[in-house]
């Protein structure tokens, strides 16, 4: 009897691709690039590149490829581990894809649209780098995350739920930056801050969880 085998060379042109962006970012960019990989112990990249920021960023643009790719791979790896196991297709890595790069563009139109209603666009500009470069930094912490969870360990709920709360304590680093950043405007006008933070922080996340665990991929 023939038993269905399981590959993972589609995962290893995957995390290739990522590779690659990140390789080209760090060629043209590459005292950038330095400075971003030490953001978790020197907000220096922060204060210095925020300042020259683009709509359209050939560097970040290059990392949020990567972010994209490396979040796919994470996310089948989650819903494969702590709720159903499903068979990999390019089909459905790319519905992860579409679905993490909508959910994230979306919601950076939407602050982009609140900082432009409220004549805050300088503000809401340098907020949404910071936050973006945190994020980016994850898609960078996924690469060797992904390769050792599909080719070193056998992933289970503990090592999977260790990962994620990882990967939250990284962005939530990055959104304490933010904040401290702004400590003054906060404290002026905190109760806005709170709405700010239950309508655009944390319910998109209840949403996207309650669609990640209620549909089927």
């Amino acid at each position: 009897m023939l038993r269905p085998t399981s590959t993972n060379d589609f995962f290893i042109i995957l995390i290739v691709v990522s590779l690659v962006f990140v390789a080209i970012a760090k060629l043209l960019f590459e005292k950038r690039f330095n400075h971003f990989a030490s953001i978790l112990i020197n907000s220096s990249y922060l204060k210095v590149y925020s300042k020259d920021q683009k709509f359209i960023d050939l560097f970040d643009g290059l990392l949020f490829l990567n972010l994209l790719f490396s979040a796919s791979i994470f996310g089948f790896i989650c819903y494969n581990t702590l709720f159903e196991s499903i068979e990999m297709s390019v089909a459905l890595i790319f519905k992860f894809m579409f679905g993490i790069g909508v959910f994230i563009l979306i919601k950076v139109l939407l602050e982009r649209l609140i900082g432009s209603l409220f004549s805050i666009d300088n503000l809401m500009d340098k907020y949404l780098f910071q936050k973006t470069s945190y994020k980016n930094y994850l898609g960078l912490a996924l690469i060797p995350i992904n390769v050792l969870l599909l080719f070193s360990m056998t992933p289970n709920k503990a090592i999977v739920l260790t990962v994620i709360i990882l990967l939250t304590v990284i962005n939530t680093i990055g959104l304490l930056t933010s904040y401290k950043s702004n400590l003054n405007l906060i404290k002026r006008d905190f109760f806005y801050f709170i709405l700010y933070l239950c309508a655009l922080e944390i319910g998109p996340y209840i949403i996207l969880y309650k669609v990640f665990i209620e549909t089927k991929v």
